[in-house]
């Protein structure tokens, strides 16, 4: 099977920061990238971050530091302490070590002028991880796996497996450093990768690489449905909330509605969970007029054919206001009162006898009669 590592993610004239722990992933991207860098027409540099939360740490980057200084290549280091940051945050370690991690990736880009980022995810970490959104009971969304590209943020060896790594560190002597915490089974993904994996591998060989190219695949499907998306009518999105005709939206297939609805929220910079899209769907379709969604920031409400996403205001004391004819905005509220002539027989809606009345919250003692 080709070794496919994807120089085609890099342009000429880029500057290349690769992250580097000194694991055999991150030494497998580095060397690669280095390969390729006089013919692509780019340059590289290398980006380590020390977490502080295991004693071989200082190694790692005593390794990372000596191998970058023999090889000429510029090394940028940072430093965190991880479970500090996460005893703050109210976070897990590794969820922790993930966010500062990246902060520091794309702030050292961001400051030394570097156009991409890339980071050594291969085809075994692709497969772990649609599996394990596959297992979570996530759609075509969680189905595509790792992004090759995200914005300045590269992964040029999604369809490289952990054996091709081994194999070329092998043949080129080029040495690497092992995380233990790669081995400890209290992490979902190392029970999948030590566990799950090496079991399918026993069912096919290519497993990994059949699940890597499935999401490849995947990925073109959701990339065009998300183009179709796009063009469905009906959702007008502004820059304080977004307006949907719920008539014009649902005349279309449900595929393309929810995937509508999910790029209005991440506009909004909601992330667009199912239970959000499954809630703005059953509110569309199935709710009552005046029904609402309580959304990050934002309300989402219906009114008859209409739902509104707007953000959610702090509520101001509701002061007393003369009800007059017409309409009177009170609150979030907007009410009716007109002349008209009450039926013999009134079983719906409020008559009240001409006079003047005032709208204002309901206070203790209270009361309404209405008539038998």
């Amino acid at each position: 099977m080709a070794e496919l590592f994807s120089y085609h993610l890099i342009a000429p004239g880029d500057r290349v920061l690769c992250a580097v722990s000194g694991g055999a992933d991150s030494m497998y991207l580095l060397c690669r990238l280095l390969d390729g860098a006089s013919r692509g027409g780019y340059q590289v540099g290398a980006a380590h971050f020390h977490h502080g939360i295991r004693e071989a740490s200082d190694g790692e980057e005593d390794f990372v530091r000596t191998w970058c200084e023999r090889h000429q290549v510029p090394l940028h280091v940072g430093h965190g302490d991880v479970p500090a940051a996460a005893a703050q945050r109210g976070q897990g370690v590794e969820e922790t070590a993930r966010a500062l991690r990246y902060a520091f990736l794309y702030d050292t880009a961001r400051r030394e002028g570097y156009t991409l980022i890339a980071t050594g995810h291969h085809a075994g970490d692709q497969a772990e991880t649609v599996l394990m959104h596959l297992i979570r009971g996530s759609g075509l969304q969680g189905l595509r796996g790792i992004q090759p590209r995200q914005g300045m943020l590269i992964r040029p060896m999604l369809e490289v497996t952990r054996e091709q790594v081994e194999d070329y560190l092998r043949r080129r002597h080029v040495p690497h450093v092992e995380d233990e915490s790669n081995a400890d089974p209290a992490y979902t993904r190392n029970r999948m990768r030590h566990q799950v994996l090496p079991l399918l591998g026993e069912l096919n060989p290519q497993a990994v690489h059949h699940i890597a190219q499935a999401a490849a695949k995947l990925r073109e499907d959701a990339q065009l449905l998300d183009t179709l998306a796009q063009a469905v009518p009906g959702v007008m999105e502004g820059p304080d909330g977004v307006a949907v005709d719920i008539s014009q939206l649902l005349a279309q297939p449900r595929p393309l509605v929810m995937r509508r609805l999910a790029q209005a929220l991440t506009g909004l910079h909601i992330h667009p969970s199912q239970v959000y899209l499954d809630g703005l769907y059953g509110l569309m379709a199935q709710a009552q007029s005046g029904a609402r969604l309580d959304l990050p920031g934002y309300v989402a409400r219906k009114s008859w054919n209409r739902l509104d996403i707007t953000p959610v205001r702090e509520k101001t004391p509701l002061c007393p206001v003369p009800l007059r004819d017409g309409y009177t905005p009170w609150g979030e509220w907007r009410v009716e009162c007109r002349t008209a002539v009450c039926p013999q027989e009134n079983r719906e809606g409020l008559w009240l006898i001409p006079g003047d009345y005032v709208l204002r919250p309901r206070e203790v003692g209270d009361t309404l009669q209405l008539p038998k």
